[in-house]
């Protein structure tokens, strides 16, 4: 294995322990995640397409509200407690509303708080992960060595879904939900094994430099200053609002179709958690054999530029033929292309900044930025339903916010490649 690995990936040999483990530790995160994931969609479905626009907004307000008090948390623990802190809250809450659905299935108010609680913490769980890694590894080594840590968390978003298609019909939606709090707490066991294997010569820093300090501060608002003081980072934030935007029209439309074609909840659970076990099988072949290549020899540019100029076919396409069979390709896809390609390149770009200013901003731009972007076109979306556009002519819309998001990423990417990978404005 570790032949292989050194073959296909580049890996030093005395990096392979922390990789694996690495690829462990998102992957039970991503399989939690995963599992419960179509729970959230089924409640879209039954919450309605009006009633989910504005949980749209109560999530970014959510978010608000979560990543101040999460800076707090971060200027006062070491920085090894972070992920266990997150994940074991998010395992409690998850087994909460088990028991909530379990009492009363039908109840609109847990069903909405549900949607909104995993609405907000997939984001920020992914985040501390990838946080929590580019501590561990350095910046020359993130190129080799993502493309594969990212193909851990597509395995376990593999099995999540189909854990989720085979169980469901026996355990209900609540029981799946307690499966996803024990999978969150066994990401907890193993980032202990991780902090415990991992060596200098994994990283590029000793453990106690990396993990055993307080970033200290006030994160939020430095984080919105870093952000405001800086053209590269207001060009990430934006390049995660036109991804939210482009994420958030195709949503909308497959809630839609899925609650016209399919009528019991649980099968509803089982069609989503079909496409999410597709979409994952593609992504972790592609993260195996293509990401960490594209990377290393064509740069972060090709990957973060590809899916922007694939979603202007996909939404014309949309356009000219529409369907269902048609919205289901093109959607997933787009979330193909994002977990193989997108978000391991925009990890890296976030690679050029230092430690701590990482950690200020980073969480920023990834929940309450994210958020708001959702926030902002699922009201676009609704005033473009109310205006009566046809599915057509929104698709055309999607096109042009695909066309604009292109752009903006091969903006970024030349800014890094001129950079050598250094942020190229002060932050000090």
């Amino acid at each position: 294995m570790v032949r292989l690995l050194r073959k296909s990936f580049e890996i030093e040999r005395a990096e392979v322990p922390a990789v694996l483990a690495s690829c462990a530790l998102i992957g039970l995160a991503m399989c939690g995640y995963f599992t419960v994931r179509s729970v959230r969609e089924t409640a879209g479905t039954l919450l309605g397409k009006d009633r989910v626009a504005d949980l749209f907004l109560w999530t970014w307000v959510t978010s608000l509200a979560i990543v101040p008090a999460y800076g707090w948390v971060v200027a006062r623990l070491r920085r090894a407690q972070f992920l266990p802190f997150v994940y074991g809250g998010v395992a409690v809450v998850l087994a909460g509303f088990g028991l909530a659905m379990q009492a009363d299935p039908g109840n609109i108010r847990v069903m909405e708080m549900f949607y909104v609680f995993i609405s907000v913490i997939n984001l920020f769980v992914i985040s501390v992960f990838w946080g929590f890694a580019l501590e561990l590894f350095a910046q020359e080594q993130t190129k080799r060595v993502f493309g594969l840590i990212a193909a851990g968390g597509s395995i376990g978003a593999f099995l999540g879904p189909w854990l989720t298609v085979g169980l469901v019909g026996t355990v209900g939606n609540s029981g799946i939900l307690y499966l996803g709090a024990a999978l969150f707490a066994g990401a907890i066991a193993l980032q202990c094994v991780l902090l415990r294997i991992w060596s200098p010569q994994s990283g590029g820093e000793a453990p106690s430099e990396r993990h055993d300090v307080p970033v200290g501060g006030r994160p939020m608002i430095d984080g919105l200053k870093l952000l405001f003081s800086s053209p590269y980072l207001l060009g990430i934030a934006l390049f995660v609002i036109l991804l939210s935007a482009v994420n958030t029209f195709l949503y909308f439309e497959q809630l839609q179709v899925v609650a016209i074609a399919f009528k019991d909840p649980v099968r509803r659970t089982q069609v989503f958690a079909t496409m999410d076990g597709a979409v994952q099988t593609a992504t972790f072949l592609l993260q195996v054999g293509v990401t960490g290549r594209i990377a290393t020899r064509q740069g972060v540019t090709a990957l973060i530029v590809s899916v922007p100029l694939a979603m202007i076919v996909g939404f014309l396409v949309l356009a000219a033929i529409g369907g269902f069979t048609t919205l289901a390709i093109v959607f997933c896809a787009r979330r193909i292309g994002e977990y193989a390609f997108v978000r391991p390149g925009r990890e890296m770009l976030f690679a050029a900044i230092n430690t701590h200013n990482r950690y200020r901003v980073k969480h920023v731009i990834d929940v309450p930025v994210y958020r708001g972007g959702d926030a902002l076109s699922s009201q676009a979306n609704a005033m473009l339903t109310t205006a009566h556009w046809s599915p057509a002519s929104v698709s055309v819309a999607g096109a042009v916010l695909s066309a604009a998001w292109a752009l903006n990423a091969w903006w970024l990417g030349r800014r890094f490649k001129r950079s050598g990978g250094k942020l190229p404005y002060p932050i000090n």
